[in-house]
């Protein structure tokens, strides 16, 4: 589609001139004689830019900004006058004029700077589309909020976002955690620059110090050069510490500098480095106690604190239990071959019914174990739950310590070794037994922990 360029100005010939030169530039451009035909023609159709003379009867340049900025506060406009003063072009500029160009002005830099403010445009509209789309996958849009306390929970993401304000998230695992810190950093001015997440729990003291400060050469061995941390690569966007609650009380005491004097020393160096990340951490444990018993430091956990933000466990909000469900079937379907409608009733009163003690993240697996191994057109209880419901007695009883995600995952393998066997080990042909892609058994396999 060709840009939009509108015209406006008294001198009909000055407007035809300005059309003809645009026009040849590739741009659709119109023309106005009137102020007010011009704003209405804004405000019924997209424009892209708007040329304006300062001073025409009726209404001159500067009410004209005005108005427009009621109609697109975002469309650029270019101010053009034979009667150039400071105190208009400040004004202009104020009021958010793109540039100021007077009469007569040259063919070429007007072309240039019509360029410009379109490129301008173009950015913009395109850095909308691409918040938007992120937004819709990692923002709030992400997270399921049907029930009364997730939509607290957003309330205070998009509050908590304005700020640079550290955020700390608590709940169960499972619970989604680290979706919400995403959605923090997404709606928060930060978004342009990285997220950056570490597991704060997989890495032994030392390494996590290495990770999150970064390095100098010669450090200790194996540090062949210098490396920045998390905290540097985090430049201008969000640092998130999951599992806060994990890191040694030492280390819990330098973390606190840093967040203090948002400067850090590499392991072995002996200058500053300034960092600019905002930190959102999240924990599964109850810092307050941890505290009592003198695990974590409270001055940390209050500069960790400043906005806390608790995720209630699933058995908490059971009005998201199937709008959860329905996300994970159309994720784990999409490439199912024949396609799945849905579950059955009794399915769907179990998932109800059902505690969820790993929260989202064991509805995710069941969804998935059961788009896996239905045998119909619809997910049955069975397939949800191989060995039949809580109290049943299944035909392979093991011992009543095995929990029943491992019973379950248990029977999926199983049954996916069988499909293999007389596969001939055909992952191909497995995958069309099973009713499922080469990418899901692919997952499946990998997980538990299944060769050929």
């Amino acid at each position: 589609m060709k840009p939009r360029v509108a015209i406006l100005d008294d001198e009909t010939r000055l407007v035809g001139i300005l059309e003809m030169l645009l026009r040849r530039e590739g741009y659709d451009a119109i023309g106005f004689g009137e102020p007010e035909r011009a704003i209405e023609a804004l405000a019924e159709g997209r424009f892209d830019l708007l040329l304006t003379d300062l001073r025409m009867p009726g209404m001159d340049g500067i009410q004209v900004l005005e108005r427009v900025r009621e109609i697109d506060p975002n469309l650029p406009v270019i101010v053009l006058t034979a009667h150039a003063s400071i105190e208009t072009a400040i004004r202009a500029v104020r009021l958010g004029a793109f540039e100021y160009v007077e009469k007569p002005f040259n063919n070429d830099g007007l072309r240039a700077l019509v360029a410009r403010a379109l490129e301008h445009t173009r950015l913009r509209r395109e850095n909308q589309h691409l918040r938007a789309e992120l937004g819709r996958e990692q923002g709030p849009e992400a997270i399921v909020a049907e029930s009364s306390a997730m939509a607290k929970v957003l309330d205070v993401v998009r509050r908590a976002a304005r700020s640079d304000a550290t955020v700390l998230i608590s709940g169960e695992s499972g619970t989604g955690k680290e979706r919400v810190a995403r959605a923090v950093h997404v709606l928060s001015e930060r978004v342009a620059g990285p997220f950056v997440a570490v597991n704060c729990k997989a890495l032994a003291p030392g390494v996590l110090e290495s990770e999150l400060f970064g390095h100098e050469r010669g450090a200790f061995t194996g540090a062949e050069r210098a490396r920045p941390g998390l905290f540097e690569r985090a430049h201008q966007g969000t640092l998130f510490l999951d599992e806060i609650g994990e890191i040694s009380p030492e280390f819990q005491a330098k973390l606190l500098r840093v967040l203090q004097e948002k400067r850090v020393y590499r392991v072995g160096g002996e200058t500053e480095h300034e960092v600019d990340a905002r930190i959102v951490a999240a924990t599964n444990r109850d810092l307050k106690a941890e505290i009592d018993s003198g695990r974590f430091r409270e001055d940390l956990y209050f500069r960790l604190a400043v906005i806390p933000i608790h995720l209630p466990p699933l058995r908490e909000r059971r009005e998201d239990v199937l709008p959860l469900a329905r996300r994970f079937f159309a994720s784990a379907s999409r490439e199912r071959v024949p396609p799945l409608e849905g579950w059955s009733d009794e399915a769907e009163t179990w998932m109800l019914e059902h505690a969820w003690p790993g929260n989202a993240r064991e509805l995710e697996n069941a969804i998935e174990r059961g788009v896996v191994l239905a045998r119909s057109s619809q997910i049955e209880l069975e397939d949800l739950l191989p060995g039949g419901p809580p109290g049943s007695a299944p035909a392979d009883a093991t011992t009543p310590e095995e929990g029943l995600r491992d019973y379950v995952d248990r029977l999926t393998g199983e049954r996916i070794r069988d499909v293999l066997r007389t596969s001939g080990g055909s992952r191909q042909e497995a995958a069309a037994r099973l009713q499922i892609d080469r990418t899901t058994l692919y997952r499946w396999t990998q997980r538990l922990g299944i060769k050929d």
